[in-house]
Formats: C-alpha cells, sequence, structure tokens
C-alpha cells in the first residue's frame, strides 16, 4: 500500500510542477470532502480574462502500463465525481475566477526514462 501511496504523490508532485511550467499558479493540493473525496491539484490558468481559469485536475499516476494508460483509469463516475468535488470547493472558498475547468493529468513512469506526461484540458462538459 505504501508504494502505491508513493506513487501517487510523486505523480502529483509532477504534475504540479507540469502545471506550474505552464504559468499556472496551484492554489491548493490534496482537498477533501468528506462523502465525495479528493481533489487532487487546484490551480488558477492565466487566460484571456482578468481573473483566469480555475482548473481542477485529477491527476492518475501508473508504473508501466501493465494496468493500461493512467488517463484510463478516469472513469464517467470519477468524473461526474470530479465535478461535484469542483463545486464543493468552489462553495468553500472565496476564489474568483473567469472560468472553471476539469483536467486530467496522466504521469506515466518507467525505470530509467523521464516521467511521461499526459494533459487532457476540459474533460467534462
Amino acid at each position: 500500500m505504501d508504494r502505491r501511496r508513493d506513487t501517487g504523490a510523486l505523480g502529483e508532485e509532477i504534475a504540479a510542477t507540469h502545471v506550474i511550467g505552464l504559468g499556472w499558479k496551484v492554489v491548493d493540493r490534496n482537498w477533501r470532502s468528506g462523502r465525495l473525496g479528493e481533489l487532487d491539484l487546484v490551480a488558477l490558468q492565466p487566460g484571456p480574462g482578468k481573473l483566469g481559469t480555475l482548473v481542477f485536475c485529477e491527476v492518475k499516476t501508473r508504473r508501466g502500463l501493465g494496468y493500461g494508460d493512467p488517463l484510463e483509469a478516469i472513469t464517467y463516475a470519477k468524473l461526474g465525481r470530479l465535478q461535484a468535488l469542483a463545486l464543493s470547493w468552489l462553495k468553500a472558498h472565496d476564489v474568483r475566477c473567469d472560468r472553471v475547468r476539469v483536467d486530467a493529468i496522466g504521469v506515466l513512469l518507467s525505470d530509467g526514462a523521464e516521467p511521461t506526461v499526459h494533459h487532457i484540458r476540459g474533460v467534462t462538459s
């Protein structure tokens, strides 16, 4: 169990570094809502509006492709929970933004290679 937790934590750190590299500001990590679950990463993406886009990121990490691509682990049910979590987070925080979006970030860790990051913007409608 510790290896899974460590893999997830490393993937979230890589994802945070990725969005910071895009010029985004991380505003929250690992935020929990009791019955709904956890938001891995909340970031503010500068944009065409004055305030930018608030992005709720689901991060999935794998150490290989034996169980498929990391992003394949994000089901329709999970996407529905992410939308509910985003609304719950917005109610709990006083953050202003122009837009809100849910993204998915898949991190693949392979021995002896740099991590691979796949970032899909706007995974919910």
